[in-house]
């Protein structure tokens, strides 16, 4: 099984390279990488599910609307995810079902405060062997 991210340490600031055999997958592990910066995912159950659908005017846009979507659900909802069914990703508009559940202070020990996805560094790559997307967060 492929890799699903790596990390990038960058000065003040974190990021993640996630890759996919496709780009849904590609921007399903970079949101799996963002959550896995702000908590232990693996101990997140599936209770609750938020329907979200972003628009930008490219692909890299879209990926920043995407992750900035959920650190906003994060943020208002306290809720940490840990599956993304993306369901339609186009190349102006994504639709996905997130799964997660409310933070339990008591099971969820949220280890990085992400503050939002920047454009800096930001790539969303396509090849023969897959795809790349790179996106840096301000913490």
């Amino acid at each position: 099984m492929r890799k699903r991210f790596d990390v990038i340490e960058h000065t003040a600031d974190v990021g993640i390279a996630a890759y996919g055999d496709d780009l849904r997958e590609a921007f399903a592990n970079a949101a799996r990488g963002l959550f896995s910066l702000m908590a232990d995912i693996d101990s997140v159950g599936e209770d609750v599910r938020h329907d979200v659908e972003v628009a930008a005017d490219n692909r890299e846009e879209l990926l920043v609307a995407w992750l900035s979507e959920l650190i906003y659900l994060f943020e208002v909802n306290d809720v940490l995810f840990s599956r993304f069914d993306i369901a339609e990703l186009g190349e102006k508009k994504l639709k996905a079902s997130c799964y997660g559940e409310r933070i339990d202070p008591r099971r969820h020990e949220i280890k990085t405060g992400v503050k939002a996805a920047t454009y800096h560094m930001l790539r969303v790559e396509q090849g023969e062997d897959g795809c790349r997307v790179q996106v840096l967060f301000d913490i």
